[in-house]
């Protein structure tokens, strides 16, 4: 009995132990998000409330130009929740069959031009763009922000001659910050969370080419009820007071 009992008692305690090691592991999971670049900091702030509310929860965000996020999901990429910035992308990835449920749009948004600090080159409005001796950037057409370029330009009668076409959105805005380019269209959200490094230039043109953004969880995502609680959640007052802080507009 004396060397039993020790025995039995080393056992006990190899099994508390790991138990006490797996309990932290209970509940932990991953909420992957594909969203919009323009989303960057918004959905970052409102990832990290999340967190805080769902306790081991992490969301891991993939930032991308949204046609890009949709050829991911379309060639079997895993994620949770698509958020779009333009309805046409979102309607790919329904037609493509990766989107559980009927999309929500949740903000929208529109063109503005931002410039170096200071306005170095005096640029008042769309048209001062298409004027030589400028360096303009602009998305790519498949892109949404690009695609609001296009709508602005066959609108206004204004044909703009890009420098480059870019993928996204903060790739645009990062030739503006760089100085690579004197001028580039991107979203009033990314001009305003950027406030510190350009200025912008609002033109009356951007209002003929509003965005629509939708959200919806991906069909057979690994953390689907997590997926509509954070859809949910982006849809609420939270994500809305967070979306407006940088200019989103609501639906």
């Amino acid at each position: 009995m004396r060397r039993v009992v020790p025995a039995l008692l080393a056992l006990a305690l190899a099994a508390t132990a790991c138990g006490s090691e797996a309990a932290p592991q209970e509940g932990a999971r991953t909420l992957t998000v594909f969203a919009a670049a323009s989303l960057t900091e918004s959905f970052g702030a409102l990832g990290k409330r999340f967190e805080a509310q769902n306790s081991g929860v992490t969301v891991k965000f993939s930032f991308e130009g949204s046609s890009a996020l949709v050829q991911k999901l379309t060639q079997g990429a895993k994620a949770d929740v698509f958020a779009s910035a333009d309805k046409a992308n979102m309607d790919k990835a329904t037609k493509g069959e990766v989107i559980d449920g009927q999309p929500s749009v949740f903000a929208t948004n529109r063109l503005a031009i931002a410039v170096g600090k200071g306005n170095p080159k005096g640029i008042k409005g769309l048209a001062d763009l298409a004027k030589d001796g400028l360096t303009v950037v602009v998305c790519a057409p498949q892109v949404p922000c690009g695609s609001a370029a296009k709508k602005v330009q066959r609108s206004s009668g204004v044909t703009l001659k890009p420098a480059s076409e870019e993928q996204d959105v903060k790739s645009v805005l990062a030739k503006v910050q760089s100085g690579d380019a004197d001028a580039g269209l991107v979203y009033v959200t990314d001009a305003t969370s950027a406030a510190a490094k350009v200025d912008k230039v609002d033109f009356p043109e951007a209002a003929g080419a509003i965005n629509d953004y939708p959200i919806a969880v991906v069909k057979d995502a690994p953390q689907a009820q997590l997926a509509g609680l954070f859809r949910d959640f982006v849809l609420g007052e939270e994500g809305k007071k967070e979306l407006a802080k940088v200019g989103f507009g609501t639906p």
